[in-house]
């Protein structure tokens, strides 16, 4: 069996929501998940795309047979104060039997090459601070940015901000 990876294609949109689904469920977050693959068909592969999406796939040399075992998912950003893009990683996901093999490694490192070679600034995460995956990310030299606090809306009060817009 080797490991390889490759650029998701429309066609792996199914596979995507699979792997999107077993880290949800990897974080006790499967609940959380409202994606389809309609959504996936729509914002990844259309004319023009809001992510991008690397596979690692065990290949059995013999049989051909391909079976999707890691996802990094990610999109450019852009920060206004270094005048570059930013790479975020959006998902990062390995099966729980595969890691330990360097895989999530080598995703990460493809990231990282896809953001030099993009002229960008920086390679970017967010991780839930009881992720235990916060040890990986420290072995590969990421480090917490400061003082930063992620902040969102939605829902109900993003509809209701929306509607004070003039």
């Amino acid at each position: 069996m080797t490991i390889e990876l490759r650029p998701a294609v429309a066609a792996d949109a199914t596979t995507l929501l699979d792997l999107i689904r077993r880290l949800a469920e990897a974080q006790d977050a499967a609940d959380y998940v409202e994606s389809t693959v309609d959504d996936l068909l729509r914002d990844g592969f259309g004319p023009a795309p809001r992510f991008h999406a690397l596979l690692a796939e065990a290949v059995d040399p013999a049989s051909g047979r391909r079976d999707a075992i890691g996802l990094a998912l990610y999109y450019f950003t852009y920060s206004t104060w270094a005048g570059r893009p930013n790479l975020y990683i959006e998902d990062l996901y390995v099966d729980p039997d595969r890691r330990g093999d360097g895989i999530g490694r080598r995703l990460v490192a493809a990231l990282a090459r896809a953001a030099v070679d993009g002229g960008c600034a920086r390679l970017e995460l967010a991780v839930k601070t009881d992720n235990r995956a916060r040890e990986f990310y420290e072995r590969l030299g990421m480090v917490r940015k400061g003082t930063w606090l992620p902040y969102a809306i939605a829902d109900d009060a993003l509809r209701t901000l929306a509607g004070t817009a003039t």
